[in-house]
């Protein structure tokens, strides 16, 4: 059995697209993933499967997330291993790293639209495209940065969540229970 963390875009914001933790539980559950662990409300799940497609894994989450309430939610799935990586690779110093984001992406992008991406730049943020994850640090804090998932999502023609450290380090953790 592998352990995957599925991060949901966009669910439990503003009082819309309203998933309760307990019963998207019982949903993966029931769906025949094992282990069923959820994190804060924003989308966090952390499940074991003998299914070893992630792609094959977000598209059945996505339908059954679909089935259940009725609408359409973005799904990554990493598996603990490529979380690690991703969290470790981290190119900002400690101090930088323990305020940044972690972008994910649905794919790994072009290189071309990689190089055209990064030619747009501002004096409070910082980001560098990694594989599948954009590390993005905002001295001003996310609230207040020119950069957001759109702009990466629009630039590289890929999905995106993205989690912040504390979340990342909690994943983590959670994923080795």
């Amino acid at each position: 059995m592998q352990t995957y963390i599925a991060l949901l875009r966009g669910i439990n914001v503003g009082g819309h697209r309203k998933v309760p933790m307990a019963e998207l539980r019982e949903l993966f559950a029931k769906s025949g993933l094992t282990n069923v662990k959820t994190y804060i409300q924003s989308g966090n799940v952390i499940f074991q499967s003998s299914n070893s497609d992630s792609k094959n894994l977000e598209n059945n989450i996505q339908k059954f997330i679909l089935d259940q309430f009725g609408f359409e939610v973005p799904v990554l799935v990493r598996t603990k291993g490529e979380l690690t990586t991703i969290f470790n690779n981290c190119p900002f110093i400690d101090a930088k790293k323990t305020e940044s984001y972690f972008v994910f992406l649905s794919a790994i992008p072009d290189k071309i639209l990689v190089k055209e991406a990064s030619q747009k730049t501002y004096p409070d943020d910082e980001y560098v495209i990694l594989n599948d994850c954009i590390y993005l640090f905002c001295s001003k804090g996310y609230g207040r940065a020119k950069f957001n998932l759109s702009y990466f999502e629009k630039k590289l023609n890929s999905n995106a969540t993205a989690r912040n450290y504390k979340t990342m380090v909690k994943l983590l953790a959670l994923s080795e229970e």
